[in-house]
């Protein structure tokens, strides 16, 4: 959720905390806050809004210091505002903190400390913690590396921390659980940081922090230990992650770059695991439970928000291929009942960070429970892929624009190889059949670039819906995942409601709300569904709705009845999502853009959700 960036090093800090905060506003983006310590002592600079404002409210400050925290919030406790903006101080104003997470005791801790005497500025839970750790330093008479330790064992909840303390200058302290944070090397200087996309162009050598750890940062040292007070040797990793891949490339935002990225993604994702030729998949991620995998009697795809649409695409081409059982479940809920899960089940968890809380917590209710479980995510170093007991990662780069676009085409094209190699090992695809399939799916990068060269029609169409108030989105089949999507993406960034349903759901509620102010978008491309999508058609038109259909190229049919139709080409109903979701990205965009709404950054979201 929040955005964390720490540095303490040669460097001056504040362009590189004030840079890095700009790269994970994706992340939070409520307020902005940094503290700095400089020969002059310490400043503090909160603000409401984006970073750009806390850059204009600190023009003509002293900004210079070569230690300094920052932070982008995104509101939990407490509304947007400055006195809410972290960073936030102990009661005797030498301790200040950032913090990613929730404290779920906090209430019980803050009752406890006014009892002691301490007063509260802000209704957030992070400042409890940090006045925790001052009450508990000041009783035990311990240094602070100590009294945050102690602290941290009696809260409940994620977080994700950086302490620093204007009597010792030359030290920061960072620990997470449930939150990511990662830790830059440098010669002679540390960068802390919620992703590496605010560190990648100073260091290449990273440590990703492990739950229940703690770090005490120097200049020139570094100590690791865990919460229960044993030092650790951290695994230090070389970044994968290139510095261009953080620019917007010529577009006018990051989502439109992503969308455009697509055929790249899938290609991507698809390299080095499909033999077309030979009609093979390798998976390297799982290739140690292929004999599991012909003898399972159910998988349980678990996700949230866009990874629980590419799961429902996984169902249909799972059963479809493979032939075994499967169920989708809002991480969410299954996080919250008694699920019935054994040691046949295998469990798959997807997730674009890799942080999602609630995945997280419903990954290790399927572990106690004796199931296998695989991971399906996006970055590397992440927690999920660390948890779970195999996986495979989707290649799709890094994503900055929060409404999620090439991660779920990346999702569903692993989700597709996994049916195809699941069907492989319990020999459900012939040879030939397989080698059909793996070879269209290798031109499908080639098509997702048609679709894309139909975004001008779009543009046109979504300057013509763009004042609508309600849509609809309808699909049958594995069209109906990408209706889901289609009116999620709508609904993120242009503030539309849009709801998708099963075609043949229209006529069960929906179609009560079906007048000429009505857009209602088809997924109507010729498959086995295709007379009945038809007849839907006819049914909203019947009704005057207006009717934008996602067509295959060349049909006339569905032409002649609809007010606008966007083509896409011909392929196997098994690629339908990878090329079906192209054009409802780029309409959400276009209307989104059109209705003045920032596209990266739609309000009251954040792209990773590490809190409940």
């Amino acid at each position: 959720m929040c955005g964390i960036v720490g540095y303490i090093g040669f460097r001056e800090a504040w362009p590189i905390v004030v840079k890095g905060l700009k790269r994970l506003e994706y992340r939070g983006y409520d307020s902005a806050g940094i503290s700095i310590i400089n020969d002059n002592g310490f400043s503090i600079y909160k603000k409401a809004g984006k970073v750009a404002f806390l850059e204009d409210f600190t023009r003509n400050q002293d900004r210079s210091g070569r230690v300094a925290m920052g932070h982008t919030r995104w509101a939990t406790h407490g509304e947007p505002s400055d006195i809410n903006s972290h960073p936030h101080s102990s009661n005797d104003k030498r301790l200040y903190i950032i913090h990613n997470g929730i404290i779920e005791n906090y209430a019980t801790l803050k009752e406890e400390l006014l009892n002691r005497g301490h007063q509260f500025e802000s209704d957030t839970d992070t400042e409890v913690l940090i006045h925790l750790i001052e009450e508990i330093q000041g009783i035990e008479q311990i240094d602070l590396l100590e009294a945050v330790r102690l602290a941290l064992n009696t809260v409940i909840g994620a977080y994700a921390i950086v302490i620093m303390d204007r009597e010792n200058p030359d030290q920061l302290i960072a620990a997470r659980k449930g939150s990511p944070l990662v830790i830059g090397i440098g010669e002679g200087e540390y960068f802390i940081a919620s992703d590496a996309t605010p560190i990648v162009e100073y260091i290449k050598n990273v440590i990703y922090l492990k739950d229940n750890e703690i770090a005490l940062i120097k200049r020139d040292a570094l100590l690791v230990k865990r919460l229960d007070n044993v030092i650790q040797t951290p695994l230090i990793q070389e970044l994968e992650l290139k510095l261009e891949e953080l620019e917007k490339g010529g577009f006018d935002h990051f989502m439109l770059k992503e969308i455009y990225e697509q055929p790249r993604s899938v290609r991507d994702c698809m390299r080095g695991r499909i033999n077309a030729e030979e009609g093979k998949i390798e998976l390297g991620g799982i290739k140690e439970y292929a004999d599991k995998l012909k003898n399972i009697e159910r998988i349980i795809i678990i996700a949230c928000g866009t990874s629980w649409h590419a799961g429902l695409t996984g169902e249909y081409l799972i059963e479809e291929y493979a032939r075994i059982p499967v169920e989708v479940e809002y991480a969410s809920e299954f996080r919250y009942r008694n699920p019935i899960i054994t040691e046949k089940d295998v469990v798959i968890a997807i997730s674009q960070s890799g942080e999602t809380a609630d995945t997280m917590a419903a990954i290790e209710i399927a572990k106690e429970k004796g199931a296998t479980i695989f991971g399906i995510c996006n970055v590397v170093g992440s927690s999920i892929p660390r948890i779970t007991h195999a996986g495979v990662y989707t290649h799709a780069g890094p994503e900055i624009g929060v409404a999620s676009t090439k991660a779920f085409t990346a999702q569903v094209t692993v989700l597709t190889l996994l049916a195809f190699y699941i069907a492989q090992q319990k020999g459900m695809l012939t040879v030939s059949k397989l080698t059909s399939l793996l070879t269209e799916l290798d031109s499908i990068p080639d098509k997702i670039q048609t679709v894309l060269a139909t975004n001008n029609v779009i543009k046109n169409i979504a300057a013509k819906i763009k004042d609508a108030r309600n849509c609809l989105f309808l699909g049958r089949g594995s069209g109906f995942p990408v209706a889901l999507e289609g009116a999620l993406k709508l609904k993120e960034i242009s503030y539309i409601h849009a709801e998708g349903y099963p075609a043949a759901e229209m006529k069960h509620g929906p179609i009560a709300l079906i007048d000429k102010e009505m857009p209602v978008v088809v997924i109507a491309t010729k498959n086995s569904s295709y007379e009945k999508v038809i007849s839907n058609i006819q049914e909203v038109k019947a009704r005057k709705g207006i009717v934008i259909a996602i067509v295959t190229a060349g049909d006339k049919e569905i032409e002649k009845m609809v007010d606008y139709c966007i083509e896409i080409p011909d392929a196997d109903e098994a690629f339908l999502p990878l090329l079906a979701i192209i054009p409802l990205q780029l309409l959400a965009y276009h209307v989104a853009v059109l209705r003045g709404c920032n596209v990266d950054q739609p309000r009251n979201l954040a792209k990773s959700v590490t809190v409940e």
